[in-house]
């Protein structure tokens, strides 16, 4: 096969032309190609109204050579390189097993595939994951959700499939990872949309994730594995250096020479125990700021020129970045077209706000957190821990200015500017999503000064890139603080966590976004698939 790119279909025209434009756009006569299949979608709106849908093809003919398809593919002036025959991804042999069954903290996506990954290996892992499975997990948000009475060991950021599971199930990463193809061939075995295979921008939906996430679950208890719900992590024995058992919050002990921990930027207790059990941590930068929704149909407009139903596109998405006359980054981030603001509080006093969307992304909002970017200095303290207290620090001013009932304080861009008096939202505005419910008030009062300032420099900076960002109808909710974690543990070249004094805890793996070495469900998989494999190379 040959892979050629740059073959475009115009919005309403089917995917079963896409053999008949490559054959045009190759100059082939009708027929040629026998076999195809797509590589990659991506959406070309630079021309609009003219809109593209725009593929990277796979092909191949029973009647001509790939070496004689280069070749038209050159004399066309068509870009094209021979495919690769295998897109699979190959572990590496496993050469040295453990004595025990390896044990993983946490079952998020680094968890979650560091244990597959072992299953895979036949060494039948043991999972803690401290928050109940998906229906008990699903019960307890909703009642959070509609009552405002939060269950700390149930919620948005613990139990099956981790913080993630109540998100856009987004699985766009930055990194060029070789085990990408396996993970999004996991989730397609699953049940998720084979299309995340080659689109530009794929995702799941929340709706369609927490099947996923069972699904995975039970391939790696078919395989001997075993995932324990509510049971918590709570100690760590070792013994010359080396790993020796895992201890339960109940008191059990598991003896294991190899545990993956990979528990999330909100597990904060685990992260205080083992940065007192002497593991060397380092202050990481984050960022900080609020969810900021708009109209659906005011995305769709700035970016389609028309709302994307009509055109038969996805909802329309953006990712916008300024940065500010102090030299602060200002960007959106996790942008979830036709979702909602979603109340995600793990910790009694706190408040922290996400996103989320169905896999059709159908809601009359879109929203994305709005990010200012918090640097080591502005903690205040040396100690490596210091970006932890200055997050709760800002989340329980939320939660105080909400009322402390864990409804939101809101405002809209309009106040927020200063341009209207009025602080309660527009009819002509979105709809405020979160549940369960928000308050207008004056957001600056749960918000450190550097990051108001720099939203209200980055706002009319960003309705430049996207028209009507800065509508003041749009309505900001606060406070949007867990993006990524403050702290990174430090490890040595195989994975494996490093003490204060220099040494390491043979054995021990950190992983994923708790452990700083992570920003997504992608990153965070890949992670922990990597760490299970260096645990038996």
């Amino acid at each position: 096969m040959i892979r050629v790119h740059e073959i475009k279909l115009k919005t309403g025209e089917s995917e079963e032309l896409l053999k008949a434009k490559a054959e045009k756009k190759l100059r082939l006569a009708s027929g040629s190609i026998s076999d195809m299949r797509i590589v990659k979608e991506s959406v070309d709106a630079r021309e609009k109204p003219v809109i593209y849908r725009v593929y990277s093809l796979d092909i191949a003919s029973d009647k001509i050579s790939d070496e004689k398809l280069l070749s038209a593919a050159k004399k066309a002036g068509v870009k094209a390189v021979k495919a690769p025959d295998d897109l699979h991804y190959h572990f590496p042999e496993a050469k040295h097993i453990p004595k025990h069954r390896p044990v993983v903290c946490g079952f998020g996506p680094c968890g979650m595939f560091a244990a597959l990954t072992f299953a895979l290996y036949g060494l039948k892992p043991i999972v803690l994951e401290r928050g109940p499975a998906m229906e008990d997990r699903v019960k307890a948000v909703e009642h959070f959700w509609s009552t405002g009475e939060l269950d700390p060991e149930a919620n948005v950021q613990f139990g099956e499939g981790g913080a993630g599971t109540f998100s856009d199930g987004k699985l766009t990463t930055g990194t060029r990872d070789p085990a990408q193809r396996f993970i999004l061939e996991t989730l397609v075995e699953a049940g998720a949309d084979p299309a995340i295979l080659y689109r530009q921008k794929p995702h799941i939906g929340t709706d369609v994730l927490r099947n996923v996430v069972v699904n995975i679950r039970r391939k790696i208890e078919s395989l001997g594995g075993e995932v324990r719900f509510g049971t918590m992590l709570s100690a760590i024995e070792t013994e010359n250096g080396q790993l020796k058992a895992a201890v339960t919050g109940s008191g059990e002990r598991i003896e294991c020479d190899v545990l993956v921990f990979g528990t999330g930027h909100s597990a904060r207790d685990t992260v205080r125990y083992f940065s007192e059990k002497g593991l060397l941590a380092e202050q990481k930068p984050f960022s900080m700021g609020v969810r900021v929704e708009h109209t659906q149909k005011l995305v769709d407009r700035a970016q389609f020129s028309a709302e994307h139903g009509a055109l038969g596109l996805p909802a329309a998405e953006y990712k916008l970045n300024v940065k500010t006359g102090a030299g602060r980054g200002v960007y959106t981030f996790c942008m979830c077209p036709g979702g909602q603001v979603v109340a995600s509080a793990s910790h009694p006093g706190l408040l922290v706000t996400n996103g989320m969307s169905n896999s059709d992304r159908s809601g009359e909002n879109a929203n994305s957190a709005l990010l200012v970017d918090v640097r080591t200095s502005d903690f205040g303290s040396e100690d490596p821990l210091a970006g932890l207290d200055f997050q709760e620090k800002y989340e329980k001013l939320a939660f105080e200015l909400g009322g402390g009932t864990y409804t939101a304080p809101a405002q809209t861009v309009g106040s927020f500017l200063g341009h209207t008096a009025d602080s309660e939202a527009s009819a002509a505005g979105p709809v405020p999503t979160y549940r369960p419910g928000v308050r207008f008030t004056d957001i600056r009062k749960c918000l450190p000064d550097f990051v108001s300032d720099s939203i209200e420099e980055a706002l009319p900076m960003l309705d430049r890139k996207l028209r009507g960002f800065a509508d003041p109808s749009a309505v900001m909710t606060a406070i949007e603080s867990r993006s990524s974690s403050p702290l990174r543990f430090v490890r040595n070249e195989k994975g494996e966590a490093v003490l204060c004094d220099g040494s390491v805890i043979k054995g021990l793996y950190p992983g994923g976004e708790g452990a700083g070495y992570a920003g997504g469900i992608m990153s965070a998989a890949a992670d922990g698939i990597h760490l299970a494999e260096n645990s038996v190379i």
